[in-house]
């Protein structure tokens, strides 16, 4: 399952359900109003375009659809991006819509919940919520970028991000680039010692 909220970023969603689409795994996707308007703001894609990369893709209003019972078999859920405001209905079990709700069912089910949230600075609530919801059992997953491959583009950045999410509910994407710690510094690029590193 995929929920798409309000926050910026609404690049990792996409390429989560590209990226399950690519490693053969059935996705279920709920985008919120909020995360309808992120998309218009910061995608190219219509409202059709974005449920077409999901197997199906559910209102978030239609709270007894499948995906809202604890019998329906899902590997997990990942929120991306998660809103503030989504992180805290999930972590007091605020089940309004049914992104909230498929989240509260993953907790329940003991199956696993990524949640990437897309929020700097955090406030003391914020981390309260983060705090309620990995007590509950769910992954706080803020997509912070991993610059140790060398990203070249931003898509690179969200690529790999949306890969380690997936790599959370066990589903594996080969082409997902790795850290092996082979990795080492040319000898033309190491550091030379200046005036003031020597005193």
């Amino acid at each position: 399952m995929v929920g798409i909220s309000g926050a910026t970023g609404i690049a990792y969603g996409v390429r989560v359900l590209e990226l399950a689409r690519t490693a053969g795994v059935e996705t279920h996707l709920v985008v919120t109003p909020a995360g309808q308007r992120t998309r218009a703001y910061e995608t190219d894609l219509s409202a059709r375009d974005l449920a077409a990369l999901a197997d199906v893709s559910h209102r978030p209003a239609d709270i007894g659809a499948a995906i809202a019972s604890g019998s329906f078999p899902a590997d997990g859920m990942i929120v991306a991006p998660c809103s503030v405001h989504t992180l805290s209905a999930i972590a007091y079990a605020g089940g309004d819509n049914l992104l909230t709700r498929a989240a509260d069912v993953t907790l329940k089910e003991r199956r696993r919940l990524v949640l990437m949230v897309r929020e700097t600075p955090l406030t003391l609530t914020h981390l309260r919520a983060m705090t309620a919801v990995t007590e509950a059992g769910g992954i706080v997953m803020p997509p912070v970028p991993a610059f140790y491959l060398r990203p070249g583009t931003v898509e690179d950045i969200v690529d790999h991000t949306a890969g380690r999410a997936l790599d959370l509910l066990g589903i594996d994407v080969p082409e997902l680039p790795r850290w092996d710690g082979t990795r080492r510094r040319r000898d033309d690029e190491e550091p030379r010692e200046t005036s003031a590193q020597s005193a």
